[in-house]
């Protein structure tokens, strides 16, 4: 079991970190940049290719039913599912099936509203609530996940 990071721009490294050790899991930086984040044996880095999907392609190709993937991407949370990998948002919103298919119908209606010319609203300030909230979320998927091996 382990959690695989989408961790360009990810802010939550640390709190990711502090979950791995409590529970003895890897985590998995998975970059098309220069990786960061803690430095220890529980942390994997992996540096892929240059592309826009590069990283987003390792994560599905590895992901398993037993791992936790953190990600803002939702087309990648849609990918990952079918892998029956939990798959969790840096603000705590955990993606399921019940929920991927409006968060992508979303994404495209705001896409199709900005090439329009319409000014949308970009995400909401990264909040220590979100945090608090990403925490929580990750702590359950990460149980769930120990206890369903």
């Amino acid at each position: 079991m382990r959690i695989l990071v989408d961790a360009d721009g990810c802010p939550v490294k640390t709190e990711i970190h502090k979950v791995a050790v409590r529970y003895g899991l890897t985590m998995v930086l998975v970059a098309n940049g220069g990786v960061d984040g803690p430095t220890d044996a529980r942390v994997e880095r992996i540096l892929v290719p240059q592309g826009a999907d590069a990283a987003d392609d390792w994560i599905v190709d590895h992901a398993a039913a037993d791992d936790v993937v953190v990600t803002a991407d939702t087309p990648l949370a849609a990918r990952c599912l079918p892998k029956v990998a939990a798959v969790v948002h840096p603000t705590g919103r955990r993606f399921t099936d019940d929920d991927i298919g409006s968060a992508l119908a979303m994404r495209d209606l705001l896409a199709q509203l900005r090439e329009s010319g319409t000014r949308t609203r970009g995400p909401a300030p990264f909040t220590d609530r979100d945090r608090s909230a990403f925490l929580q979320t990750l702590d359950a998927a990460s149980q769930q996940a120990r206890r369903a091996r």
